[in-house]
């Protein structure tokens, strides 16, 4: 039979056994084996069991030097050989790269705080150019999160959820709501179709449970710059006051247009025209990918409060610190930049447009 490497079995480990008993050579062993000479050599390196090493009434007893009897050989047991080679073939596949306490650190304290996967992976090395241990991918912080060796941490329990079910692109043929002076989305501009153009927005509205408010919420499409102000009822008169408040504090090139659902929330609109010139267009009905970046950020605010969580004595500041959450973590559509970094040097260090 020709030598050769391969993986032994626990069959092959119980002939070893056997043979090293009888003392054949390993060359002969390995002959007999099947495999190159020096596989059974590391085998038995690795393999073998020094007795006294893990049962006290197997060690000489040293106190005091008197004792005179002779160390156990090493002893080869294909069962505890076999079990080795489970644990070395699991501990393998996990990420050599997480073996550096730094790194495990950081991801770890932004798992907790929410942070996916892609995230940590995309900040990582922009948090620490001059460190090249911390660098990983999003598929090795996925092997090493789920690995044998990390289930005890439950560090699984920190990735969000997915949304898998999706609505048909097209939606339902249904009537539409008729507002006053309403524009359709059909109707919006390429520029703000494309996020060429900052200072278009998107906005919705989250609701609490049992008459509790809401929370009328806007996002910009291109920064993604994500606003959040707490109303008392889901209506048309504080959802218009809401976004005034939000806009007027902001330069003109940075408020363009808002693009929103058929919520009866929205029927004001034409008072936000009138009041800063920003015109809004209406998505066609159970049509929410039309408005997905909105749709998305909700979906992370949904996290501090989920549905069925009563506003009754959430405040303000609640949600002012949620939104810094959300607005500091980077994104990938953004180079791993942060909606809140971008959307400051658009805001208020625009370029300079010929």
């Amino acid at each position: 039979m020709t030598a050769h490497y391969r993986h032994l079995s626990l069959e092959d480990r119980i002939e070893i056994e056997r043979l090293a008993g009888l003392d054949v050579p390993r060359a002969e062993i390995a002959r007999l084996v099947g495999v190159h000479r020096s596989t059974i050599t590391r085998e038995l390196g690795r393999g073998s069991w020094q007795p006294e090493h893990d049962h006290a009434n197997l060690r000489p007893y040293l106190r005091n030097k008197l004792d005179t009897r002779e160390r156990h050989g090493r002893l080869y047991l294909a069962g505890q050989a076999q079990l080795a080679a489970d644990t070395r073939k699991a501990r393998s596949h996990e990420p050599f790269r997480m073996g550096y306490d730094r790194l495990v650190d950081w991801v770890i304290t932004h798992l907790r705080k929410g942070w996916t996967v892609e995230e940590i992976a995309g900040r990582v090395p922009i948090e620490f150019p001059d460190d090249a241990r911390m660098r990983v991918s999003a598929e090795t912080l996925y092997a090493w999160i789920y690995s044998p060796h990390q289930q005890h941490r439950g560090l699984w329990q920190y990735l969000p959820r997915g949304h898998r079910k999706r609505r048909k692109k097209k939606g339902r043929n249904v009537h539409r709501e008729r507002f006053k002076w309403r524009t359709s989305i059909h109707d919006r501009p390429t520029e703000i179709e494309d996020r060429r153009q900052f200072g278009h927005w998107e906005s919705d509205s989250v609701i609490g449970t049992h008459g509790s408010g809401g929370i009328h919420t806007t996002v910009e499409r291109t920064s993604r710059y994500y606003q959040a102000i707490k109303i008392p009822q889901i209506a048309a008169r504080p959802t218009v006051d809401a976004q005034i408040s939000l806009f007027a504090t902001l330069p003109a090139h940075a408020v363009r247009s808002v693009t929103t659902d058929n919520g009866s929330e929205f029927a004001f609109h034409y008072e936000l025209a009138d009041a800063l010139a920003v015109p809004t267009y209406f998505a066609d009905p159970y049509s929410a990918y039309q408005r997905g970046t909105n749709e998305h950020f909700n979906g992370r605010l949904r996290r501090y409060l989920p549905k069925g969580t009563s506003f009754d004595d959430l405040t303000q500041d609640e949600i002012d610190s949620f939104v810094n959450e959300i607005n500091n973590r980077p994104r990938k559509i953004l180079g791993w930049a942060t909606p809140a970094r971008i959307f400051h040097e658009l805001t208020w260090e625009p370029t300079p447009t010929t």
